[in-house]
């Protein structure tokens, strides 16, 4: 027992001694990926989050997506990555972001205006005029369907435009392999 609390208060001083050169944002990151990196189940937070500072830490502290396990993934990299052209793909994008990509506490799988003019700003995307109407708009282009009072949840449609379909051109690279079909002559007129 006693062995077991020495190796422990050795690897607080280790950690301490590691942290204490580091900023706020940063020790908050780093402990968030150890504990995510570890799979640590804990009973309550890491970090006791800061009155206000709920969604600007849902995006500072990051989290690899599921399907690769590499690199954190971060709203504004995340956007950059797929190029969205107008705010109804931002909007799916979010959706996506949010329902997949965001730190494990701060997944959801709906989206509302909040979090449109939050991902929008934090993403350095232009805030459309009419924030309240982007919504509805991606609802109506068919990335989104209505998920109860000003909630919106990414469909099937929204999903496959993020995963597959953005950056818009890149699925020409899969055709990059397969031969291009030939063009048919137009017989020269003579005049």
């Amino acid at each position: 027992m006693s062995d077991t609390i020495d190796k422990e208060v050795g690897a607080i001083k280790v950690v301490l001694e590691a942290l204490e050169s580091l900023d706020d944002d940063a020790r908050s990151n780093v402990l968030a990926y150890v504990v995510k990196r570890l799979r640590i189940h804990t009973a309550s937070p890491v970090t006791e989050p800061q009155p206000g500072a709920e969604k600007q830490q849902a995006i500072e502290v990051s989290a690899a997506p599921p399907q690769t396990g590499g690199a954190p993934v971060h709203i504004e990299k995340f956007k950059e990555e797929k190029k969205p052209r107008s705010a109804n793909e931002m909007a799916a994008v979010v959706a996506y972001y949010l329902a997949n990509l965001a730190p494990q506490g701060h997944r959801k799988p709906t989206v509302n205006t909040d979090d449109i003019q939050t991902y929008f700003k934090i993403a350095k995307f232009p805030l459309p005029e009419q924030i309240r109407v982007t919504l509805q708009n991606a609802r109506n282009a068919g990335y989104l369907d209505t998920a109860g009072e000003g909630e919106y949840k990414l469909n099937a449609v929204g999903h496959n435009l993020v995963v597959h379909s953005m950056p818009r051109g890149a699925s020409s690279a899969s055709r990059a392999g397969r031969p291009k079909r030939a063009k048919a002559k137009r017989p020269t007129r003579s005049r």
